[in-house]
């Protein structure tokens, strides 16, 4: 699914692994947010993922033209989650819709996992 827009010159749009991309990128600036994690359904393990697949812990879906954004993530050790939390869907929605020029429905958060940072 991509998210088109119509302008007066022409159409746009957006692939969702551009949208992926860019609110990883996001994500993973704000504080305690350690990282993106990959969940193997075949194990149960979860894995932290590098920067270069960094989209594989988020999940992009659009519908009636609204973003529905899936973060996979792992929390530093020690800080609260609600304000991590808090603080990753303020920054996310306010960035990805400036960016994109779509509305964001819905943000879910799965804290997968727990890391002490040196």
């Amino acid at each position: 699914m991509k998210g088109h827009m119509n302008t007066q010159v022409g159409n746009i749009v957006i692939d969702t692994e551009v949208i992926a991309q860019y609110a990883g990128t996001v994500a993973v600036e704000c504080f305690g947010i350690v990282g993106m994690a990959a969940v193997s359904v075949k194990d149960g393990l979860v894995k932290l993922l590098k920067k270069e697949s960094i989209t594989h812990g988020i999940s992009v879906s659009l519908e009636d033209n609204k973003l529905i954004l899936d973060f996979h993530v792992i929390v530093s050790y020690g800080v609260s989650i609600l304000a991590v939390s808090d603080n990753l869907i303020s920054n996310v929605k306010y960035k990805v819709e400036e960016f994109t020029g779509l509305s964001i429905e819905k943000i879910n958060i799965y804290v997968e996992g727990v890391r002490v940072i040196d």
